[in-house]
């Protein structure tokens, strides 16, 4: 199993998608809930292109954090 850290932008209109860790996959949505989908589903296709092709699966490297400011 592999997992991935995502990141979900609010973009004019529609909101993007993509992993800092798998560079060029990137998914839109009309919403969050649709952007998060199709990432999903972009990242699925990205590791078995990988996996056809002989290549070497990233592992996550990257986190995410909140920092609070007052």
């Amino acid at each position: 199993m592999h997992r991935f850290l995502i990141v979900i932008e609010k973009a004019e209109g529609n909101y993007s998608a993509y992993s800092p860790d798998l560079p060029g996959c990137i998914a839109t949505g009309t919403t969050r809930e649709e952007a998060e989908k199709s990432m999903h589903e972009a990242i699925e296709l990205h590791v078995q292109g990988l996996m056809e092709d002989n290549l070497p699966i990233p592992e996550s490297t990257s986190f995410a954090e909140y920092i609070a400011i007052n």
